[in-house]
């Protein structure tokens, strides 16, 4: 079952897989943020959508109960209309009883295969509708945990490299203004002062 939310997943991937490797780096990659941007946004947009696909699927289930269940009810009204007029004629009436039965028995019978026939295959249905909705909501799983992981790594090494800058320019900013040496105030008073006089 193909639908433009594999469509854009495939995209996605084969997008990433063109992207080119970040600098000295085998598993970091330089991502275009507006094409990837577009490409999510038309995910989030179409997924509503086939979520919603999937529930008139699972709806149709209902809708093929109900029209097996009505199916059964008018074999059954017919299979009562003829009964009451075979019973009326009294000179076939064993013949009618009989006939009745068997007709019930028929109806009732070819009812239950409808059933069984439509619960089989709306569960089918949906078990299929589920199914395909869950590969998709894993596959994105996926591209998050991988968007986070890539973000993660870049904002750490941006963070060392600033780090790492940060130190140099305090060491630079230490040379230009070495620490002034204050000479001991106490023996410059002792040579203004002069000799001593008695």
């Amino acid at each position: 079952m193909s639908s433009r939310i594999i469509q854009l997943i495939d995209e996605i991937e084969e997008y990433i897989d063109s992207c080119k490797f970040k600098a000295f780096s085998s598993n970091q990659i330089l991502v275009n943020k507006d094409e990837i941007d577009e490409l999510l946004r038309e995910l989030r947009m179409k997924t509503p959508v086939e979520i919603e696909n999937y529930k008139r699927m699972l709806a149709n289930k209902e809708a093929i109960l109900n029209d097996a269940k009505q199916k059964a009810e008018e074999l059954i009204n017919a299979a009562t209309i003829q009964t009451n007029q075979l019973i009326s004629e009294h000179q076939i009436m064993q013949q009618a009883y009989a006939r009745a039965n068997e007709i019930v028995e028929m109806a009732t019978k070819q009812a239950q295969e409808i059933l069984d026939s439509a619960t089989i295959e709306a569960n089918s249905v949906k078990s299929a509708a589920m199914q395909y909705t869950d590969d998709i909501l894993a596959n994105l799983e996926n591209i998050i945990k991988h968007s986070i992981e890539v973000s993660t790594n870049d904002y750490n090494n941006m963070l060392a490299s600033l780090t790492q800058i940060d130190g140099i320019v305090s060491a630079n900013r230490a040379e230009l203004n070495p620490p002034q040496v204050v000479e001991d105030e106490y023996d410059d008073s002792a040579e203004d002062a002069g000799p001593d006089v008695i």
